[in-house]
């Protein structure tokens, strides 16, 4: 199964590009802009990469962020991620960054999202991976300072497909965040919202309801809730699952409990992500093995989930239909 996966095409509707910085680029990053990390090797960086919960990665993850600096930085940072996710077989990624991460520390605006999709660009050209860039609001931050960065965003309208919701779930429900989302949508973006990782199933429902979103990034606690199931189902909402994150986050305590097994099993429409893979042990092909191993996943329940990705993406029609016929042919040659 595992040379199965590895030649499976894939697509990424889940990664957070401040994810995946891994430690060698980081130090090198530092240096070049001569910005000091708290750790003095990357053995030690590594180590510290043991999480009890979510707060404990972001404290690492925003520290990461203070190595980015220019344009050029954001474009090696993106770059190493397209030529791991080329290796993988990605066909199509769409990209979360967060840009109140990077606007306070006096890095502009330009420097992100040109740095990203030059990268993106370039990716296409060379790898054939086509791409969509989801700008993310911080919601541990107020609703005025996401509406002042939604402005921001205005010039590099063209560049940003989507808009997205993340950082400390708990204690920040979708609910504060129901004016700036309906700017993004009158302006046309499409939306997305992480929601019911670490908060409840109402969170979900929030998202749904009040932020009116294409799609549920992670959603495992919606299972809590028949009829939230019933409507996630019905309606074909897609779910971003993480599964290497949630159990490096304990949101699961072993993958062997997973519940993505459990929504294929109740019809609903789950796809794979890697979430911050430098920061979780795995990209996509990772996160395909390790429920794969864990589950006891078959071929058709891994088409599925793949099959999924592509029919939840952003991606132009074209584009999921040509990934689709791919993925049947190669299901089956295999």
């Amino acid at each position: 199964m595992k040379t199965f996966i590895d030649a499976l095409p894939k697509v990424e509707l889940h990664c957070h590009i401040e994810g995946t910085f891994e430690p060698e680029l980081m130090f090198q990053l530092a240096r070049r802009n001569g910005v000091e990390l708290p750790y003095d090797s990357i053995d030690s960086l590594r180590e510290a990469y043991a999480f009890t919960k979510l707060q404990d990665f972001l404290d690492i993850y925003y520290q990461g962020m203070n190595v980015l600096l220019t344009e050029q930085d954001f474009f090696d940072l993106t770059w190493a991620y397209l030529e791991k996710s080329h290796t993988q077989q990605v066909r199509h990624v769409e990209i979360f960054f967060d840009p109140q991460g990077h606007l306070p520390r006096g890095v502009p605006f330009s420097s992100v999202v040109n740095g990203i999709h030059n990268a993106l660009t370039q990716a296409k050209e060379r790898f054939g991976i086509t791409s969509e860039l989801i700008m993310c609001f911080l919601r541990h931050l107020d609703e005025e300072d996401a509406i002042e960065t939604l402005n921001a965003a205005a010039p590099y309208k063209d560049l940003v497909t989507g808009i997205g919701l993340d950082s400390s779930e708990l204690g920040h429900p979708p609910s504060k965040f129901e004016r700036v989302f309906q700017q993004a949508r009158d302006q046309g973006y499409r939306c997305v919202a992480h929601a019911g990782e670490e908060g409840p199933a109402q969170y979900v429902r929030e998202a749904i309801r009040l932020l009116k979103v294409d799609r549920i990034d992670h959603g495992n606690n919606a299972l809590d809730d028949s009829k939230l199931v019933d409507e996630l189902r019905e309606k074909q909402i897609p779910l971003t699952v993480c599964p290497l994150s949630n159990t490096r986050l304990c949101v699961v305590d072993h993958m062997q409990n997973h519940p993505i097994r459990k929504m294929l099993d109740l019809g609903l429409c789950a796809t794979v992500n890697s979430d911050d893979p430098a920061y979780f042990g795995g990209y996509m092909t990772e996160n395909y093995n390790a429920i794969t191993q864990s589950l006891g996943l078959n071929k058709e329940e891994i088409i599925t989930l793949a099959k999924n990705g592509i029919e939840s993406s952003f991606a132009p029609k074209q584009r999921k239909q040509a990934l689709l016929e791919e993925l049947s042919e190669y299901a089956s040659r295999n």
